[in-house]
């Protein structure tokens, strides 16, 4: 891939707009150059229709083809960038695409925790404590929840990337971070949720058990945690979707 991450325009942002283009994109990220009839192999669609969005990523600049691997008569296409940064200015030029946008990468999120869900059960014992499915709430300044951004980018950033034409040692599986950073602002919204009760001061956030509605953890032998590169983020959102 050519460049680390895109920062789409409101004009751009359209071509991802749509969940298929962004499950495409994100194929091509996360495994390299495909073919319209591989993708649409993969994502149980019809040839015509794949061809069709791949050249719409195309127009908007989102994928390219691949002259090392067209030789023959059908074309192959490779993602042009490795990640998208969608930045908080376009976010409130462009409210609808860009809601279109992050809902069809909550959608890639929730059906990769589907199928992670019914994978799990096959992980071998040494992959024990190597995944989770947790949340906690905060109570933040905005201020407060920028820096969190930052450092949590920082520290993933200093891990090895799931590149196809990345280097890795003899055990290294595929492994996805997904990760939201979601302000619910008191009273801004009908419907927000109400005040939580702060703790005392000194006393860490709590943790609630998944479904309590605050949240929880729920691991694979007891801890640990896409966005993929291949999909996005967004308010300063970056991702990898």
């Amino acid at each position: 891939m050519s460049q680390d991450k895109v920062r789409p325009s409101p004009t751009t942002l359209r071509g991802i707009a749509h969940p298929l283009r962004l499950k495409m994109l994100n194929l091509l990220r996360a495994d390299g150059p495909a073919t319209a009839t591989m993708l649409a192999e993969r994502l149980g669609q019809s040839t015509g229709a794949t061809s069709y969005h791949l050249r719409q990523l195309a127009q908007y600049g989102f994928v390219v083809e691949d002259p090392a691997l067209g030789a023959g008569r059908e074309r192959w296409w490779k993602a042009a960038h490795r990640g998208t940064l969608l930045e908080g200015d376009i976010v409130r030029e462009a409210p609808a695409d860009t809601e279109a946008y992050l809902r069809a990468v909550a959608s890639l999120y929730a059906e990769r925790v589907d199928r992670w869900l019914g994978e799990r059960v096959t992980l071998p014992a040494g992959w024990d404590g190597a995944s989770t499915l947790s949340d906690t709430r905060l109570r933040l300044t905005a201020d407060e929840a920028r820096d969190l951004h930052r450092e949590l980018d920082e520290l993933i950033g200093r891990y090895r990337r799931d590149d196809p034409d990345a280097v890795t040692p003899a055990g290294a599986e595929r492994v996805v971070v997904q990760w939201q950073l979601m302000p619910f602002l008191t009273g801004a919204v009908a419907g927000a949720e109400p005040p939580v009760p702060q703790p005392p001061a000194g006393e860490p956030p709590s943790r609630e058990p998944t479904g309590s509605g605050g949240g929880g953890s729920a691991g694979s032998g007891g801890a640990e945690t896409t966005g993929s590169d291949g999909a996005g983020s967004a308010g300063s959102t970056g991702s990898g979707s």
